[in-house]
């Protein structure tokens, strides 16, 4: 059985399927819509977007005979962070060190009842 890592990057593996994802970052698009966009068939669109969605990356919701498929948020960005932070633990060390190094936000005062600073 693959884990979810495993299905993200075979899901990735092929361009329509980058394709895809990018044509939903600015928002959902219908089946059609994005079947439009190739010279691929219907059904081969369809398994395209199958393994995106087996794969955590885009969700679908249906409205009457239409399948509207948008961006899973964040999936992708964990799936390839955890990935990378397993396989180039520096990076942990570095992303720690930069958390570190960023000044701390001021506390926010906000007057109380009697108009003193809490």
């Amino acid at each position: 059985m693959k884990d979810q890592t495993s299905n993200v990057f075979e899901a990735l593996a092929h361009p329509t399927r980058r394709q895809i994802l990018q044509d939903l970052k600015d928002g959902e698009l219908t089946a059609g819509d994005i079947a439009a966009k190739f010279q691929a068939d219907g059904p081969t669109i369809s398994r395209h977007l199958r393994v995106l969605r087996e794969a955590g990356l885009v969700s679908e919701r249906r409205d009457a005979n239409r399948i509207y498929y948008s961006l899973v948020s964040d999936s992708l960005a964990l799936s390839v962070g955890n990935f990378l932070s397993s396989v180039c633990p520096e990076q942990i060390v570095l992303r720690e060190v930069r958390k570190r190094r960023m000044p701390q936000a001021a506390p926010v005062t906000t007057p109380n009842d009697e108009g003193v600073q809490a």
